[in-house]
């Protein structure tokens, strides 16, 4: 009887959140392979699903020290599966990825960018001034550093409030923390520049120009740029609808595919100009003041709504097989023009809660042309538990929405 051969590869995904969910889909609909998973806590996106392969839970795994003997322990007990391929979903479980890529190139392939571009994109005090030297559109912005007298000139309010290093900040939780916080006044600013310096966050703050406008004044846009460095995928889509609680802003339930050529191709050369490799993902404005797009914040990894791609016919873990594990030459970059509306909410929230009247009528014409994409179930999804889950999931959508705050005022 013959050895058993080895699989083309073995996907191995970190973390157990959506944008894990949506790679694993990725992989599974692309290639028929269920991905592995490796995680810190057991969530529903990935724990109750039927073309995940196994799900490895590390207690502390974001701990710089656990982080890499639970990879290498994985890697040895997987010898047999072929190129371990590893995607990162978080911003720090991509920037561990990077700090140990010498220890763990043996063992895994992936592609991410360097060291040195990873800090001037993550760190925002970093990553403003960069992004302006490199042509890049930016909201007005301040930095406060901790522990110094609040000095930052305001003429014009509301403000945006966020933290320069989320991945520290993240780290420590505390009563009231916001993802992002929209102050009206003077005060209001120091009191929550107060609350977030007592909570020990130590990096700086940033103090931003709130571009006017609702979820769907907000865009976002995903690339592929291949090991060479050349762009490969670039799409572009509009939020119908980001969720609203305090701690989830910045998620987004609901995006419609746009196309804009010069916003699409300002990103992608941008990217191949600094030597960009990897998976990206914008957060971009559309500020109505002066018609132009501003750049948020460029993310190290696909975007939370990623299988977004996928469903315009551009699946994002193929990219990373032909490159990674079959070692194909760059293709032509492809500025994706297919339309599709991705929800993770039911129609009645998106007609109760989109404010913008052509975005409306945008989702109607998707659903009356039935190309609209439901990720919370994926192709083969033969779990019942997980389908359940989701059933539950939706349904709860409405009681979040409806006691939110955050669009009241916008």
């Amino acid at each position: 009887m013959s050895p058993k051969s080895s699989p083309e590869f073995t996907p191995v995904i970190i973390g157990t959140d959506l944008n894990a969910y949506h790679m694993a889909t990725a992989f599974y609909e692309g290639f028929g392979i269920r991905p592995h998973v490796i995680g810190k806590v057991n969530l529903g996106f990935t724990g109750y699903s039927s073309i995940i392969a196994s799900t490895t839970l590390v207690d502390s795994l974001d701990d710089a020290e656990v982080f890499l003997p639970a990879l290498l322990e994985f890697a040895a007990a997987h010898e047999d599966a072929g190129p371990l391929l590893l995607v990162g979903t978080s911003d720090h479980y991509v920037r561990l990825i990077i700090e140990n890529a010498e220890s763990l190139s043996p063992h895994y392939r992936f592609n991410c960018p360097s060291m040195e571009l990873l800090d001037t994109l993550q760190w925002k005090e970093l990553f403003y001034p960069f992004a302006q030297k490199h042509g890049l559109p930016i909201p007005e912005t301040h930095f406060h550093s901790v522990g110094e007298p609040l000095t930052a000139e305001i003429s014009d309010f509301p403000v945006i409030v966020k933290p320069s290093d989320p991945v520290q900040y993240n780290r420590t939780a505390f009563e009231g923390q916001e993802k992002v916080y929209r102050v009206s006044s003077h005060e209001e600013l120091a009191a929550v520049v107060e609350k977030i310096e007592a909570s020990g966050y130590r990096a700086p703050i940033i103090i931003q120009d709130f571009i006017p406008g609702g979820d769907t004044s907000l865009y976002e846009s995903d690339l592929y740029l291949h090991t060479s460095g050349k762009a490969e995928f670039v799409n572009l889509a509009q939020v119908v609808l980001q969720e609203h609680e305090p701690t989830a802003i910045g998620n987004f339930a609901s995006v419609i595919s746009r196309y804009d050529r010069d916003a699409m191709t300002l990103m992608k050369s941008f990217l191949e100009e600094i030597g960009y490799t990897g998976l990206a993902n914008f957060d971009l404005k559309w500020d109505e003041r002066d018609g132009s797009f501003k750049i948020l914040e460029v993310n190290i990894r696909q975007g939370r709504s990623s299988d977004h791609a996928t469903a315009q016919g551009h699946n994002l873990a193929g990219y990373l097989v032909e490159d990674l594990i079959r070692g194909r030459q760059p293709s032509e970059c492809v500025f994706v023009e297919e339309r599709r509306l991705y929800t993770l909410v039911p129609r009645s929230i998106l007609k109760k809660y989109t404010n913008d009247p052509k975005v409306l009528a945008d989702v109607d014409q998707m659903y009356r042309q039935k190309k609209v994409h439901r990720p919370m179930i994926a192709q083969g999804e033969r779990s019942l538990k997980r389908r359940a889950w989701a059933a539950v999931r939706a349904v709860r959508y409405r009681k979040k929405y409806a006691e939110a705050t955050w669009a009241k005022g916008l």
